[in-house]
């Protein structure tokens, strides 16, 4: 018998716990709005007393926008941790219904070749076919989750004539941890997607009332959600070839404090002055004999304090 938990198995488990903390963060704001209620009733009482009617007055309407604010949030935040068990209940466990949110290709020292462009964004242009480019705001880490959710939706209310594509922006982000260099695919904007579609009250409805997400993108304080201009859908979508190359994300930065590992200064602390990404080095000054002294090391020989 296998013990192991597959990675499907996690996100399943991971989501009902995501479930139970909006759940306990819905209770939280209610509590916090009955606190509001009941220190207004007192200052309430207080500027009465004190024959101040139109501070009282102020109070309680403040009172009452903050209370009916903090009772809203609770009711979006019950009502999606609900619409999340319900999906997690309606995907068998082991199922795959979701790509990793996060792919690491491990590489050698030589910079790494850029990992290919999802088909959804190499297929063609962005500015093919009807449509507009939508915003769509979901719960961060959670955006695989809700993209699969609204494209099972799609097929399943036959909207493909009007809800075209669904995407979430990634970028190659290299990462140097132990010494290594890792390739690492990460959302360009956490709590995001991007939904081409025709707007209309029925393409809003299937996208809105998908499990996870919060609400579209609107410029102002307008309702009605705003399409990205050409100029946004080009910054985000069009793949520029020099931009192809994965950024660099170290682990550490000049003036870190760390503890060195290994070697022979082992467990002296030391403040990073120089780093080295190419050769996965960097230089450390160490107190010896109340002087400091720089020390090179690799990557992997130190550690964050």
């Amino acid at each position: 018998m296998n013990d192991e938990q597959s990675p499907n198995d996690e996100e399943h488990r991971d989501a009902l716990e995501a479930a139970a903390v909006l759940d306990e963060d819905a209770v939280a704001r209610v509590e916090v709005a009955t606190q509001v209620a009941e220190a207004a009733e007192v200052a309430e009482d207080v500027a009465v007393a004190q024959g101040d009617f139109a501070e009282a007055e102020r109070i309680d309407e403040e009172a009452d926008e903050v209370i009916s604010e903090l009772v809203a949030e609770a009711a979006v935040e019950a009502e999606v941790a609900e619409e999340i068990v319900e999906a997690e209940l309606q995907t068998p466990v082991g199922d795959v219904a979701a790509a990793p949110d996060d792919e690491v290709v491990v590489v050698p020292d030589a910079v790494p070749e850029p990992v290919p462009e999802p088909a959804e964004t190499a297929s063609g242009d962005p500015f093919r076919g009807a449509g507009d480019w939508y915003v769509v705001h979901t719960y961060a880490g959670y955006e695989n989750k809700v993209k699969a959710n609204l494209e099972s939706r799609i097929h399943t209310m036959q909207m493909e004539d009007k809800i075209f594509r669904v995407h979430i922006p990634m970028e190659d982000v290299m990462e140097i941890k132990s010494g290594k260099k890792q390739v690492v695919q990460k959302k360009v904007f956490p709590g995001y997607l991007l939904v081409k579609m025709l707007y209309d009250n029925d393409s809003w409805y299937v996208v809105r009332n998908t499990p996870g997400v919060t609400g579209f993108v609107s410029a102002g304080t307008g309702s009605k959600p705003t399409p990205l201009s050409k100029r946004e859908v080009e910054k985000i979508l069009v793949v520029k070839k020099e931009e192809q190359k994965p950024q660099v994300r170290l682990g550490f930065e000049e003036g870190d404090v760390v503890r060195i590992i290994s070697g022979p200064f082992a467990d002296f602390n030391g403040t990073i002055s120089e780093i080295n990404p190419d050769q996965a080095k960097l230089k450390v000054l160490v107190n010896i004999f109340d002087r400091e002294t720089p020390v090179e090391l690799s990557f992997d020989q130190v550690a964050k304090v």
